[in-house]
């Protein structure tokens, strides 16, 4: 190799290495970002519970708090979530998603009461699955404003939730706010399966940061060897 070709390969290859830490730093301080947002849901998560007329309409305050909800759940007009949340792999389901209307205002709020088998992941007897009251308690989730879709076909049939879908599935305004239900009840044939809380944890984040470094080492370990082969040579 001529020293012009050795000091381009040498400046590439610490370049990349350099390039290849400065990513594993950014996966490592991803990492402590996401353990920071996961304190925060967590210390949502475990506060007491509160009427959701309490939460902050700010949805970056409001996401994860503990609330209850009591209205008037809108069977007639009950969707199912066809890829929904799974409290059981490998077994075809949807999610139940019910609005609950309130007196003196047209906004529903939208509650996914939780999981219900069904073979082709739409269909189900929705009749056979509604709550004995009209209270419900949970956390607070954020509709996005897009994504997923509503079947025409299917009408009570949704792929996601968002609030431009439920704007073509519903026929009133929703709030951007919506609970997921939980139970400290144990599971019964007769009712929903209820998601539990999310799922939290670091993330892919260490492995990425020290893939990113083990290429910088071999970056430096190449470098090392054509250096010293060209040394003797």
């Amino acid at each position: 190799m001529t020293p012009l070709r050795l000091r381009i390969f040498i400046a590439i290859a610490a370049l990349s290495a350099a390039v290849f830490i400065r990513l594993g730093i950014w996966q490592l301080d991803r990492r402590e970002q996401r353990r920071a947002w996961n304190a925060l849901v967590r210390s949502r998560l475990d506060s007491a519970e509160v009427d959701l007329t309490a939460v902050p309409r700010d949805t970056g305050r409001a996401h994860f708090r503990r609330v209850r909800l009591s209205g008037i759940p809108d069977y007639e007009h009950e969707l199912v979530l066809s890829n929904g949340r799974n409290p059981i792999p490998g077994s075809p389901g949807v999610n139940l998603i019910t609005p609950v209307r309130f007196a003196g205002t047209d906004t529903a709020i939208i509650v996914n009461r939780g999981w219900v088998y069904s073979p082709d992941a739409a269909t189900i007897d929705l009749s056979r699955w509604h709550d004995r009251d009209s209270s419900f308690s949970g956390y607070v989730d954020v509709l996005p404003a897009t994504g997923g879709m509503h079947f025409k076909n299917r009408p009570r049939v949704v792929s996601g939730l968002s609030l431009a879908t439920l704007a073509t599935a519903l026929p009133y305004p929703v709030s951007t706010l919506y609970v997921v239900a939980l139970d400290d009840s144990a599971p019964a044939p007769d009712r929903p399966a209820r998601l539990g809380v999310p799922s939290l944890g670091d993330g892919p984040h260490l492995s990425y940061a020290i893939q990113w470094f083990g290429f910088a080492l071999v970056a430096l370990a190449g470098t090392a060897v054509v250096l010293a082969k060209s040394r003797s040579a």
